[in-house]
């Protein structure tokens, strides 16, 4: 065993023992974070508009602070992005991480002194965890890989501009550094799909033991090694590869595929970080859920999804929160977020220690006749009909049929396959039962016969990959909704 992995397991030891010591107080310790992100904020220009002198309580703060998304906070950002000082968060912050919007183009995050720190923290605690449960070690003597933007900034006003996984990377602890790749030249290059060629070529060779990144593209590098290999797989390639690291999607759907594609199961992490903070990560491989990081400079309250649209829905905070309730995840920071719609839904799986699932997106749902069917349901029924079967999938996305040609409207599932159903009616019929018995209200558009039963469309090989390269997200952070509301995605990929 090396200096290096019995250092890994000793500082592993010491963060465990600093996690269950706040998270064994999850009160106390998101109301210490509370009282100090109002009191650091006071005399910023959003602290004097809203009060934030007077706010002694939660219930202040509710009563003072409306909930917010990114369009509503604009005004402020655009005077930060300036270069005013003191307006959301005292003086200036360090970055802006720019995001895709979905509803007016481009997003600006700010990152500051205060909330930078824990975006890399984080994923560092997450690897210190999986160490000190598991006792593995040896795959910090290896080669790692991050998928992630250009590390490329640009800079105004004193303010460096750039993408989340871009800005991160120039904070790679430097005892990682030797060990990381791929090269900075290739990091750097804007093209995905290029970048990922280059890629291939550095890393086919070495011993890589972690490899990160978003399911969809880390499939793409994987399938592009195997055209460069002559068809090996991962796991002849990389003998040591034994943890995969990941966030943005879920990873079953991909599961089945990539331990195809590997050869063997491997160990995974999953992490739940954005531009607006790093929320969770996978502290355990035995128990469902990411421990949601208390104690990050992020103050989190929760409305429960079925009355988020409601003029004036309670907001719950972590003492609040009950077990299976999806919810929609509302952030005040130390970036000068407040109140602040991320967009993300979520579950807790526990409650001793703070556990959640990422269910979904409040925007991305499908309820043209009021059933009202999110993520983790499409991604729990894939699941079931793909259990031990030798069906495969590659990506996946749903979106309703409310005017068919002739019949009852329906669901349309648009499956690209690796490996099809032999039957493809009662494949459909499986996923059908699985969607019936999770969402009530599906069921009951079922037998009420206002709905028909679930229609599979076939895609073609890459064909996600081809959409997501005519609108310009080809790579990246950039993932396809798992369901929409809509036709859009459907329509094209038609």
């Amino acid at each position: 065993m090396s200096i290096k992995s019995i250092a890994a397991k000793v500082f592993a030891a010491k963060i465990y023992k600093s996690t269950k010591s706040w998270a064994a107080k999850p009160v106390e310790t998101q109301l210490a974070v509370f009282h100090n992100l109002i009191n650091t904020a006071k005399n910023t220009q959003f602290g004097k508009d809203h009060h934030f002198d007077e706010i002694k309580t939660i219930q202040d703060f509710q009563n003072q602070v409306p909930i917010r998304d990114y369009e509503d906070l604009k005004l402020y950002i655009d005077k930060v992005r300036t270069g005013e000082e003191n307006i959301l968060w005292k003086g200036k912050p360090l970055y802006f991480a720019k995001t895709s919007g979905t509803t007016s183009g481009a997003k600006y995050i700010p990152l500051t002194k205060e909330s930078m720190p824990y975006h890399i923290t984080a994923a560092r605690n997450a690897i210190l965890h999986y160490i000190h449960e598991t006792g593995k070690a040896g795959f910090v003597d290896g080669k790692m890989i991050f998928l992630q933007g250009s590390p490329i900034l640009t800079e105004k006003y004193g303010i460096k501009f750039g993408r989340l996984s871009g800005i991160v990377a120039h904070f790679v602890p430097k005892y990682l550094q030797k060990n990381r790749m791929p090269s900075l030249a290739t990091n750097c290059i804007e093209d995905w799909e290029t970048k990922v060629n280059a890629i291939v070529e550095e890393t086919i060779s070495e011993d890589m033991t972690i490899i990160s990144g978003i399911p969809s593209w880390v499939q793409m590098y994987f399938e592009k090694l195997q055209e460069k290999s002559g068809g090996k797989t991962i796991g002849e390639l990389f003998k040591n590869f034994n943890l995969f690291i990941y966030g943005g999607v879920n990873y079953e759907p991909y599961r089945a595929k990539f331990e195809k594609m590997i050869g063997r199961k491997v160990d995974s992490i999953e992490l739940f970080p954005a531009s607006e903070g790093f929320f969770a990560y996978q502290d355990s491989q035995k128990e469902k859920g990411m421990l949601l990081l208390l104690n990050s400079g992020i103050f989190y309250e929760f409305i429960k999804t079925d009355e988020f649209f409601n003029e004036n829905p309670k907001r719950y905070t972590i003492g609040e929160v009950e077990l299976g309730i999806n919810y929609a995840l509302i952030i005040s920071t130390n970036a000068g977020l407040w109140g602040y719609n991320i967009g993300d839904t979520v579950q807790f799986t526990s409650l001793f220690p703070h556990r959640v699932i990422v269910s979904g997106r409040i925007k991305h749902f499908i309820s043209a006749f009021g059933e009202h069917v999110i993520a983790n349901e499409v991604e729990n029924a894939m699941r079931e009909a793909t259990e031990g079967t030798n069906i495969v999938i590659s990506e996946f996305t749903v979106a309703p049929q409310i005017n068919p040609s002739s019949g009852l409207p329906y669901h349309e599932w648009f499956i690209e396959f690796e490996n099809e159903p032999e039957n493809i009616n009662t494949f459909a019929a499986t996923i059908d039962d699985a969607m019936r018995r999770q969402n009530i209200y599906y069921d009951d558009l079922i037998t009420g016969s206002v709905l028909q039963k679930v229609v599979i469309t076939k895609v073609s090989k890459n064909g996600f990959q081809e959409y997501m390269k005519s609108q310009g997200k080809l790579g990246g952070q950039n993932k396809i909704p798992r369901l929409s509301n809509n036709r859009d995605i459907a329509d094209n990929l038609k």
